[in-house]
């Protein structure tokens, strides 16, 4: 087996275990691919595998969570999603990575500043601007590269929402928006039929990787759980913006 294929297989499986709650893994998947197939083709070859783990990943954590949350996101992120299907045709891909990797890390630091100012924090993030930043920035990132979930599970985390209930909100919200980027996704030509086959080959590994994340993170602390999302997403912001 070739290390491309391996590497393919790999960044699957990250997204398996991203739709279990591991959300900040994610863009390892969003890096491998992107090398693997180019930055603009990988949106359109990750978007199918997404949506079929989005199917699975809402069953099995429906019982957590509610859509109220997803509604009250959901306007500021069609935002972002159109200004993200805009700029996709025509930004060059070295601008798009910083642009994300600058909104993951103003999340991580907003999330960090929890620990300081804690009552002037709560504040913030209970005020409509705060929910309407994140879901522009997520919609934004999720057209440009299909990686808004440490943006929204941040968000999400800094609103004192238990770690299952996050996770049941994020599959709600994440079903959600991936199938709205479908016809988006269409109109730019990403998802073609070879890119198709490509997913058909890559999936089982995707399905290994939600069912090894749902038993690794009913084993993983509430503190434990928000730290992994704050490293894995300060690397992520990181990894874009300079790498």
């Amino acid at each position: 087996m070739s290390s491309f294929y391996l590497l393919a297989l790999f960044a699957a499986f990250c997204i398996g275990l991203s739709k279990a709650g591991f959300s900040g893994i994610s863009m390892v998947s969003v890096f491998l691919l992107a090398d693997l197939y180019g930055a603009k083709a990988s949106v359109g070859l990750a978007l199918p595998l997404l949506i079929a783990a989005d199917l699975m990943a809402y069953p099995a954590f429906i019982k957590y969570g509610s859509w109220r949350p997803v509604w009250r996101l959901l306007a500021p992120t069609l935002v972002g999603l159109g200004v993200g299907w805009w700029l996709l045709g025509w930004i060059p891909e070295d601008a798009a990575r910083r642009v994300i990797g600058g909104c993951v890390l103003s999340m991580v630091a907003l999330q960090v500043s929890r620990g300081w100012k804690p009552q002037v924090f709560d504040r913030w993030v209970a005020s409509p601007g705060f929910g309407m930043g994140a879901g522009i920035m997520g919609g934004f990132s999720t057209m440009l590269a299909n990686a808004a979930g440490p943006v929204i599970q941040l968000y999400l985390m800094a609103r004192k929402i238990p770690k299952m209930e996050l996770i049941g909100i994020g599959a709600r919200f994440f079903l959600l928006i991936n199938l709205l980027k479908v016809p988006l996704n269409a109109r730019l030509a990403l998802i073609t039929p070879d890119s198709l086959m490509e997913n058909a080959r890559l999936l089982p590994v995707v399905v290994l990787g939600i069912f090894g994340g749902r038993w690794l993170i009913r084993h993983v602390p509430q503190a434990a759980f928000e730290w992994m999302i704050v490293v894995f997403s300060t690397l992520a912001g990181l990894r874009l913006l300079f790498w």
